[in-house]
């Protein structure tokens, strides 16, 4: 275990500059008037505890993290047990299902806030409340840029969805429902039914889509406890970690164990191998790659090809595999995972945690007993199973999820003897989902089970905020004669429940001048796997051509901004491949240790 530094004392707390600063007796008195106004005593603010702020993103607008709205009581216990003082205060809401035009634009406007509050209030640490997609991601790289004491704890996913005697997937059964619909086995009602089944409990996605991946991803980076991301929301282990979470808060603020100790150049490789060995989302390197970059550690897309793509699929877990998150969690969730890839000796075992001891002490030997639902590193559901990192005249990056590839869409486009792991096709381009639902069965298209479909305009600048509209079905026509996939690629993203082998997070997007800009509908693609390459089979002239063409235009066409904050971000928003992170944001690090205390108000 990693030497800790000496446990800090009363007087180091910075909560004490707000209410017990004998220098500054009126500003002291200011301060802790207005907070005895509700109950508090005197005697707790300046009793030499640790003030410890819970970040609230349950409401009845996020429904996936409200069960926090019951969570957060423990967590409170807990921190009150330790010797702390809790605060609880709101996040912005993001839901993933509920804000449009996406709730991905809200992730760096929840970030900023959090920023805001955990710098500019007396809090000395804090814990995360965190599950639906956004909201882990925004809370982690609020709490890295701040740099105080933060510990992570998701909702939990919900209990598996049934629906005659099948298991329906958060997400996952969207996306098969959406294919019975446009084959016309199932009528409007039956749709919703089917959808709604999926859906049986309080809590996030009990799939591992991105919700289940950025929670367990936060666990493999050390920020929440061992065991803590799978739990069924519902379950009472769930409300037993948000205790344990607020008693271990207090500790962590008294040993100074910030996240920049936690979330190391080595925390953030083991978040890579664990993401492909749980067969996680497509958006995870999205907001990984924004949290390295506001805790200063060098991460970009090829490093999750270098380190992730030749790990193999361990979790047998929608959209990858068969099951849903009971099963998982009741297998070992992450730590069983973790085990695996230990004795593989693909983790950096050394890698300090939320808990004081590092990921191997946590982990090591903790192996299921369900070798169904968590497979063995030697016996796995698929031998490589992460990322690819494409580049090309199409992009210079470009993410395609291998664990997800079906037969059905191996044996089409990539089983080719004499050009093996690629494929070649025409393009249909659509500027957007509307364009995209308006056309795609349009007969004079000609789409064939060849054709390439390509969505752009669905990125940060040009949605805005990159929204998940890049998994297109094929037309009803090629469904009902069984094709249920074709190759997609685009300049957004793709729900992490998809299990479509999309070409996703394109960078640059067209509204930034990427290759996809230059595309025109019966242009030819070439996307070769064994080359990472993505390619538009024109000539240089032609390419050189159409780009002066599309400058002379004035660039991509992309929809006006409807909000400020929509103006705001498109001005100085980075691409998918680089985080999606506000430009001027990152430079501001370690701001606690960096900035001090802020001035006083009065």
């Amino acid at each position: 275990m990693a030497e800790r530094p000496h446990r800090r004392t009363p007087d180091q707390l910075r909560s004490r500059l707000w209410f017990d600063n004998p220098d500054n007796p009126g500003m002291t008195a200011l301060y802790l008037e207005r907070y005895l106004n509700f109950g508090l005593t005197g005697k707790e603010l300046q009793g030499k505890k640790p003030i410890i702020g819970i970040a609230q993103t349950g409401s009845d607008l996020s429904p996936c993290n409200r069960h926090h709205l019951e969570l957060a009581k423990r967590v409170r216990d807990g921190i009150t047990a330790a010797g702390g003082v809790a605060f609880e205060f709101p996040c912005h809401p993001i839901q993933e299902t509920g804000k449009r035009p996406t709730a991905c634009l809200d992730r760096n406007l929840a970030y900023l806030s959090l920023v805001e509050v955990l710098y500019g209030y007396p809090l000395d640490g804090v814990v995360l409340l965190t599950g639906c997609d956004k909201t882990m991601p925004a809370c982690l790289m609020a709490a890295a840029t701040v740099n105080i004491p933060a510990i992570s704890l998701n909702v939990g996913p919900m209990l598996n969805g049934w629906h005659h005697g099948e298991r329906t997937g958060s997400g996952t059964i969207v996306w098969k429902a959406r294919e019975r619909h446009a084959a016309g086995d199932i009528d409007y009602q039956q749709f919703i039914d089917i959808v709604g089944s999926s859906a049986p409990s309080v809590g996030h996605c009990n799939t591992m889509g991105t919700a289940s991946t950025m929670n367990a991803l936060a666990e493999a980076l050390g920020m929440a406890l061992p065991g803590s991301a799978a739990v069924p929301a519902p379950y009472r282990e769930r409300g037993q970690m948000a205790y344990e979470s607020g008693r271990r808060i207090v500790d962590m603020v008294w040993e100074d164990l910030k996240p920049s100790d936690i979330m190391t150049r080595e925390a953030f490789e083991n978040a890579i191998v664990a993401n492909a060995a749980i067969g996680g989302s497509t958006n995870a390197p999205v907001h990984i790659n924004a949290i390295a970059k506001h805790i200063g550690v060098p991460l970009d897309c090829d490093d999750w090809e270098k380190i992730g793509f030749e790990i193999p699929l361990l979790v047998n877990v929608q959209p990858a595999g068969e099951y849903l998150g009971e099963e998982y969690y009741r297998a070992g969730g992450l730590p069983a995972v973790m085990a695996e890839l230990i004795g593989a000796g693909k983790i950096h075992e050394d890698a300090i945690t939320c808990t004081g001891t590092t990921i191997g002490e946590n982990c090591r030997g903790k192996h299921t007993w369900d070798h169904d639902v968590i497979r063995s590193y030697d016996n796995p559901l698929k031998e490589k199973a992460g990322f690819l990192n494409l580049k090309g005249t199409l992009f210079d990056s470009a993410i395609m999820k291998t664990s997800v590839i079906s037969p059905e869409f191996q044996e089409r486009y990539l089983n080719n003897p004499e050009d093996p792991n690629a494929f070649e096709g025409r393009v249909i381009v659509f500027d957007g989902p509307e364009d995209y639902h308006h056309r795609i069965d349009d007969p004079a298209l000609n789409i064939d089970e060849h054709t390439i479909l390509i969505m752009r305009g669905a990125g940060p600048i040009g949605y805005p905020g990159a929204a998940e509209v890049v998994n297109m079905q094929p037309p009803g026509s090629l469904i009902k004669r069984g094709v249920l996939s074709l190759p997609c690629i685009g300049d957004g993203r793709q729900s992490g429940t998809s299990g479509t082998p999309s070409i996703l997070n394109a960078s640059p997007e067209a509204a930034a001048g990427g290759g996809l800009a230059m595309l025109q509908s019966g242009d030819r693609v070439r996307i070769d796997l064994n080359k990472r390459t993505a390619d538009i089979l024109l000539s240089p002239e032609e390419l050189e051509k159409r780009r002066a063409d599309l400058e002379s235009r004035g660039g991509y066409a992309y929809p006006a901004s409807q909000t400020p904050w929509q103006e705001i971000q498109r001005s100085m928003v980075d691409q998918l491949s680089e985080g999606m992170t506000l430009k001027p944001a990152v430079k501001y690090q370690k701001v606690a240790q960096t900035f001090g205390v802020p001035r006083d108000n009065h």
